[in-house]
């Protein structure tokens, strides 16, 4: 089962690797960056795999760059306080 199949299990996911980017000195600036990065990756590679994917799917898919951004920033905040550190 990958990490993409399950909401929770992905929140959780980005959230450990949000909280390995913060202890490593990554600036919120440089990490709203990179998760705008990946869903354009994700966007672009990887199949929804549930209903909530979906959903950012076709958000992303009709968003502006700046709607993008602003979608990407609300993932960041919406995992900040996931994962298992």
């Amino acid at each position: 089962m990958s990490v993409l199949d399950n909401w929770n299990q992905w929140k959780d996911f980005l959230g450990d690797r949000l909280n390995q980017a913060k202890q490593q000195g990554m600036s919120q600036e440089t990490i709203n960056q990179l998760a705008e990065q990946v869903g354009d990756y994700l966007s672009q590679q990887v199949d929804p795999k549930n209903e909530q994917q979906r959903v950012l799917s076709d958000l992303w898919s009709v968003a502006s760059q700046e709607e993008q951004q602003a979608i990407a920033n609300v993932m960041v905040k919406l995992v900040q306080n996931n994962g298992t550190h």
